[in-house]
């Protein structure tokens, strides 16, 4: 087809469930994926035929060298997500990057984008481009619920722990329900109010202190249960809980309440009521095929694949991009802000006291980091 001479390929670095998902979207609009990468050998293997890629490999540089990878998908366990994106911007590519570990990552990151504003650097939170979210931000803003007061967010389900241990059960390696769910809804209510934390309380807890087989051989440090409440700019008052210990469970709800209106999104649907009405209207339903257990990250991420392919379907060589397709994904900079949140969360849950959100790049110079790129 026409469309996949110009698309770029894709270099993908990750094994996981995303991955499974991604590839075949990404492979319907006409990317193609000439390489991934897996932490074993064997497992890159298994994906690659699995998935009708043509390269695996273990060794982050043989795909970050390959001669058909323009764009990078980065979707590993956060320890190895750094090291990718920074080497990846500095050797030219573009990068689509999951969350940091850790504050210190997150700021070499934004330090590398800085230094290459010309490559596409961008989060993967797919929530942004989730078509009842698009609509919400809309209404929003034409004043369906007036002035903005509060947002909640609920979001239950099952164990979020690997069958066998691994780095989704060590906190300090980014396991847990606040960095992997939580950090896309702190981003996500932001990118929805335009609002930023500047405060923040919050209560982290691990119920399942143990697993692996043979009944509980290593110990749990990830959170399956966080509750924390975030004082924004303008007075606006966010409330979020997340329960993983909850199997059979599949709730996702975002509300918005203002002066005149609420707006809740629960899944792909949206509903709102304003303050004369008797009771919810439904404002969209877009299910895009996900009923039967695929949710809205899986449906925002099939937007997002859309929205990508209209970024770089209309330039001359594959490298190049327009902004304005992508312009709701959110940036490393927003990255910086929720790794800022997530640890004052952490903090909170250590003090019991409110903890202030401070974004700020601290003893990192942009030309020491433009030597260590490539090492």
């Amino acid at each position: 087809m026409c469309i996949s001479i110009m698309l770029p390929g894709v270099g993908v670095f990750g094994t996981g469930q995303t991955v499974r998902t991604l590839v075949p979207l990404l492979q319907k609009e006409g990317f193609p994926v000439p390489a991934v990468w897996g932490h074993m050998q064997e497992e890159a293997e298994s994906l690659a035929n699995e998935l009708d890629i043509p390269f695996s490999t273990s060794q982050t540089d043989d795909v970050l060298l390959h001669p058909e990878v323009h764009l990078v998908c980065i979707l590993t366990p956060p320890p190895h997500t750094r090291q990718i994106a920074v080497k990846a911007l500095g050797i030219g590519k573009n990068v689509i990057s999951d969350q940091a570990a850790t504050l210190t990552d997150a700021c070499k990151m934004v330090t590398a984008a800085r230094y290459y504003p010309q490559l596409m650097s961008i989060m993967g939170n797919s929530l942004r481009f989730l078509p009842a979210f698009v609509h919400m931000k809309h209404l929003l803003g034409e004043g369906y619920c007036g002035t903005l007061q509060v947002c909640e967010a609920r979001v239950y389900g099952g164990s979020l722990l690997s069958q066998s241990y691994g780095w989704a059960w060590e906190e300090l390696m980014g396991g847990g329900g606040l960095h992997k769910v939580g950090s896309c809804i702190i981003d996500l209510l932001s990118h929805l109010t335009g609002r930023r934390a500047m405060q923040v309380h919050g209560i982290l807890r691990t119920f399942v202190r143990q697993g692996g087989p043979g009944g509980g051989i290593r110990s749990v440090t990830a959170d399956d249960y966080a509750c924390f409440q975030l004082q924004m700019s303008g007075g606006v008052v966010c409330s979020v809980t997340l329960n993983f210990n909850l199997p059979g469970t599949d709730l996702h709800e975002v509300m918005l309440v203002g002066s005149s209106g609420r707006l809740i999104a629960r899944g792909t649907e949206l509903y709102g009521q304003r303050i004369n009405m008797q009771v919810e209207e439904l404002l969209l339903n877009d299910d895009g095929g996900t009923r039967g257990g695929v949710g809205p990250s899986v449906s925002g991420l099939n937007a997002m694949v859309t929205q990508l392919r209209l970024s770089f379907q209309a330039q001359e060589d594959r490298r190049s991009w327009a902004r304005h397709p992508v312009s709701m994904a959110a940036t490393f900079e927003d990255g910086l802000y929720v790794q800022t949140v997530v640890d004052a969360i952490k903090r909170s849950n250590r003090t019991g006291e409110w903890e202030s959100v401070e974004v700020k790049i601290q003893d990192i110079d942009p030309n020491h980091n433009h030597r260590t790129l490539l090492n």
